[in-house]
């Protein structure tokens, strides 16, 4: 069966640091691509970070560029998204999802046909406040 499970997520001060997980199953991981996403309520989805099978070489957008790190345990089939300096403004739901393909994952704060992603997660409440 294949399955992304999120988890790590929940409600930190401002300053303050989380780290998510993304744990998959039932499809072969290091041939993928994983992104991780947000979706703040009212606002649209946006690519965060994503960082390829092959390589493992990470992209980020430019909102959490120097504050967040993704990295990949192919041993454990799992991506991790390492949250530092959370912001207010980083409250949402954080998803991961894996493609196949380069260039989504390259251009993953820009590239907004999310269907070209093909496996998405359920997602995990991140709540930055004090």
């Amino acid at each position: 069966q294949v399955q992304l499970a999120e988890s790590g997520g929940g409600l930190v001060q401002p300053g303050g640091f989380l780290r998510l997980s993304c744990a998959t199953s039932g499809f072969t991981f290091e041939y993928y691509n994983i992104g991780w996403f947000r979706q703040a309520p009212g606002k649209e989805r946006e690519g965060v970070s994503c960082i390829t099978g092959s390589t493992s070489t990470a992209y980020y957008a430019d909102s959490v560029k120097g504050r967040f790190t993704i990295s990949r345990d192919n041993a454990k089939n799992t991506v991790y998204l390492q949250m530092n300096s959370l912001e207010p403004e980083d409250t949402a739901v954080y998803y991961c999802a894996a493609t196949m393909r380069f260039r989504p994952c390259q251009r993953v704060q820009y590239y907004k046909d999310y269907d070209l992603y093909e496996l998405w997660g359920q997602g995990t409440q991140v709540t930055v406040s004090s």
